[in-house]
C-alpha cells in the first residue's frame, strides 16, 4: 500500500526543515519505505476534507490503506514499530528508544516553542520583552540536563535510533536562537543527525517543494 503523507504547500519556515513533516519524511528514508506527498495549501487546512485526517487542521498526517494517523510523534512511532531501521531489536533498548522520543516532545520541545512563540506571535505584546528571557532560561535549562546526559556520546543510548530522530528534529527548531551554540555537544549532535545520507534526502525533498 502507498503510504502518503501531508506537507505545507509553502512552508512558514521557506523550506528550512523546522515544519513537522520532514521529521516523517527522515523516518521513512531512515526505514527505507517509498512515500508520495499531498501538499496543502494553508487555508485548506481548516477544510472539511483535511480535517477528516486532521481534527485540529494541522500537518502532517499519513494514510496508509484504511490507516490514517496524525500527530509526527505518532507517525513516526507508527513507522519505526512496523519497519526496521529506528528501533532497536532489544527490549529494553528499544524501550528506552521511546522513551527518548516522549522526552523529546514533552521535556524538549515545549519551551522551545514558547520561545517561537514569544517571538514571533506575541512579539508586538507589551509582555513580550520581559518574557524573552524567562523562556529563554527555561531552554537553557533544559538543554543544560540534555547535554550532560549525551556527555562525549554519538546518540543518547547507543545506535542511532527513532528518539535521536526526534530529539534532533526538535533541536533543530532552537538553533535559529543562537542558544544551541552554547552546548557544544548538542551542537555536534545535530550536526551528526543532518549528516546522516535520509535526512539530507528528507531535507532536499521538502525544499525542493518551497523552492519552486
Amino acid at each position: 500500500m502507498t503510504i502518503t503523507i501531508t506537507a505545507f504547500e509553502r512552508s512558514p519556515d521557506g523550506g528550512k526543515g523546522l515544519a513537522r513533516d520532514t521529521r516523517v519524511r527522515w523516518a521513512l528514508e531512515e526505514a527505507g519505505q517509498p512515500y508520495e506527498v499531498r501538499l496543502v495549501p494553508h487555508q485548506a487546512m481548516k477544510e472539511p476534507e483535511h480535517l477528516r485526517l486532521h481534527p485540529f487542521g494541522q500537518i502532517p498526517t499519513y494514510e496508509e490503506g484504511d490507516l490514517v494517523l496524525f500527530e509526527s510523534g505518532a507517525i513516526i512511532f507508527h513507522i519505526a514499530s512496523h519497519h526496521a531501521g529506528l528501533l532497536p531489536d532489544d527490549a529494553n533498548a528499544r524501550a528506552r528508544a521511546i522513551t527518548w522520543m516522549f522526552a523529546a516532545l514533552n521535556s524538549v520541545e515545549p519551551p522551545i516553542l514558547e520561545l517561537v512563540i514569544v517571538r514571533f506571535v506575541e512579539g508586538d505584546k507589551p509582555w513580550s520583552k520581559e518574557r524573552l528571557p524567562l523562556v529563554a532560561d527555561r531552554i537553557r535549562h533544559r538543554l543544560g540536563q540534555l547535554s550532560v546526559r549525551l556527555g562525549d556520546a554519538d546518540w543518547l543510548d547507543g545506535a542511532f535510533s527513532a528518539g535521536d530522530l526526534m530529539m534532533v528534529s526538535v533541536l533543530l527548531r532552537v538553533r535559529p536562537s543562537g542558544i544551541l551554540d552554547e552546548f557544544p555537544n548538542l551542537a555536534a549532535y545535530v550536526a551528526r543527525g543532518e549528516a546522516r545520507p535520509a535526512y539530507k534526502r528528507a531535507f532536499a525533498a521538502q525544499l525542493a517543494v518551497n523552492a519552486c
